[in-house]
């Protein structure tokens, strides 16, 4: 096992990797920007290193500053966390060019999967289906026009790299697709660096179902069951459960194997989550997320299994301790994202943290670096804390949820806790009966 393990990220998943590494024995090395010097992760850690001013691109993206502070530090090994270069294929290789141990997967599978198109094909290979679309780059509008009237209208253009909805536009007649092209191509270019963009069939209400699984490097592969991420708006997940209500155990056994069977074959190491949209009968491979999820919490509760330690486990060439057959499901959870944003707008809302009382309680959990007199930075992705609730059934969860939203308290800076507690008081989402697109039409009706 790791003697000292450098966590190349900040916030809540540092701390989350902080306690991992505790309950491991090994000492952690925290890394900061000049405005997160007194952040919680820092205080936790057994040492830390400032590694740059405020801005992403000169603290937490830096990709020699990291280095240079594992080297300073003496680490053995760098966890990237989620997030800033967790999916980026040069830092793991850089990682492990400068004699660290990448806590993650190969850089090459970093990279396959990064590449929506390579992604594809690659599950192809392994015997998984993708949405119904283009199996390469589109290379004009002719093309694009040819393979949308093949799998009909509507359509999804999406950008090839990244992620996080940007780079997608929606056709639903063909005078709309040149137009969207258009605009998906210098969405993706802003954002990404790379204007290639793919058609997909666009399925108008389905679920979004993903597949936690596990490997280590002597050929073993397990899922841990499914998480429903389908409450999200302009494709950023907000809520996320498992297990999914609209699945029963014969369609998990199945799909969940499915999946542990196509990394194996692939070779992978490490944790991972397979991506599908479900339209009640079939599943549709759409990405793979080469990291932990923010939303591993909810797998977490439901197996029991402690997601980071594996991965600091596998990542020290260890092997899985369990199989398939020892994997237990029980009862239910529910995470919540709460953010630090206006509810309405999602506008994000920096400044400092007047009052925080997390909730507690039977079956409640709150991974968050948040404390009363802490600053939450404008210039970091608004996720400021994770409540997840879980119960032996889904309506004690989802009574725990309601229970625990109305006892957390943030004050001075806005948060969308007012939105989750008008979801959790909702019919549809109590009896389950929601899609990926519900929450838009909930939230233009609320």
């Amino acid at each position: 096992m790791f003697e000292k393990v450098l966590i190349a990220n900040r916030g809540e998943i540092a701390l989350r990797i902080i306690r991992a590494c505790r309950d491991l024995g090994i000492r952690t090395v925290a890394v900061h920007s000049t405005i997160d010097s007194e952040a919680m992760h820092v205080r936790l850690a057994d040492e830390s290193v400032c590694i740059g001013p405020p801005a992403p691109r000169d603290s937490y993206l830096s990709m020699a500053a990291l280095v240079s502070a594992a080297s300073v530090a003496g680490a053995d090994a760098i966890h990237p966390g989620l997030g800033f270069l967790a999916e980026n294929a040069t830092f793991a290789q850089v990682v492990t060019d400068h004699g660290f141990t990448f806590i993650g997967p190969s850089p090459d599978h970093i990279a396959t999967m990064g590449d929506k198109i390579a992604a594809k094909a690659a599950m192809v290979e392994v015997g998984i289906s993708p949405v119904p679309g283009s199996d390469a780059a589109v290379e004009s509008d002719a093309e694009a026009a040819r393979i949308a009237e093949e799998i009909g209208y509507p359509v999804l253009v999406k950008a090839a790299a990244g992620g996080g909805g940007r780079g997608m536009q929606i056709a639903r007649e063909p005078t709309i697709l040149a137009p969207a092209l258009a605009l998906a191509r210098r969405e993706a270019a802003g954002a990404f660096g790379d204007s290639r963009v793919f058609i997909e069939k666009f399925i108008e209400k389905p679920r979004h179902i993903e597949i936690q699984i596990l490997a280590d490097s002597y050929g073993n592969a397990v899922h841990l069951g499914e998480r429903d991420c389908s409450i999200q708006r302009r494709h950023q997940k907000v809520i996320e459960e498992s297990p999914s209500p609209v699945l029963d155990d014969a369609v998990r056994a199945e799909i969940g194997a499915r999946a542990a069977t196509a990394v194996r074959q692939l070779g992978y190491l490490g944790a991972g989550t397979l991506e599908f949209l479900f339209d009640g009968r079939d599943f549709h491979f759409i990405e793979m997320n080469t990291r932990l999820q923010v939303e591993h919490p909810v797998t977490e509760m439901v197996t029991g299994v402690d997601l980071v330690r594996e991965q600091l486990t596998i990542a020290a060439g260890g092997k899985l301790q369990f199989g398939q057959d020892d994997v237990r499901f029980d009862g239910h959870a529910i995470e919540c994202r709460v953010n630090a944003e206006d509810a309405r707008t999602f506008v994000p809302s920096p400044g400092r943290v007047r009052e925080y009382h997390p909730p507690g309680g039977p079956g409640v959990r709150v991974d968050s670096a948040l404390f009363a007199g802490c600053m939450v930075p404008p210039h970091y992705d608004s996720l400021i804390a994770k409540l997840i609730v879980h119960g032996p059934d889904r309506p004690t969860a989802v009574a725990r949820l309601a229970r625990a939203l109305d006892e957390y308290v943030i004050e001075g800076i806005d948060t969308n806790l007012e939105l989750h507690r008008g979801i959790a008081g909702d019919r549809d989402f109590s009896s389950g009966a929601y899609d990926i697109h519900w929450l838009e039409r909930w939230m233009d009706g609320a």
